[in-house]
C-alpha cells in the first residue's frame, strides 16, 4: 500500500544566502522565479486549511529577494 504525507512549500523551496543570491545571473534568477511560482501555484491550488496563509508569505519573502535584484 502507497501512503502519501502532505507537502508543504518549505519540502519545495529553494533558498540562497544572500552571497548566494548575489553570485546568480539575471538567467539562473529568472529560473528560480519561475520555479518557485510554479511550485507557489502547483501547492495553492492543493487547497488545503491554512496552506495559502503560508504560501502567501513565503511568496512575499520571496518576491521581496527579486525586487532587490541588482
Amino acid at each position: 500500500m502507497l501512503f502519501q504525507e502532505s507537502v508543504t512549500f518549505e519540502d519545495v523551496a529553494v533558498y540562497f544566502s544572500e552571497n548566494e543570491w548575489i553570485g546568480l545571473g539575471p538567467a539562473q534568477r529568472a529560473l528560480y522565479r519561475d520555479v518557485m511560482l510554479e511550485n507557489y501555484s502547483n501547492l495553492l491550488s492543493v487547497g488545503k486549511d491554512g496552506f495559502q496563509v503560508q504560501l502567501t508569505m513565503c511568496l512575499e519573502v520571496f518576491m521581496s529577494c527579486l525586487s532587490d535584484q541588482k
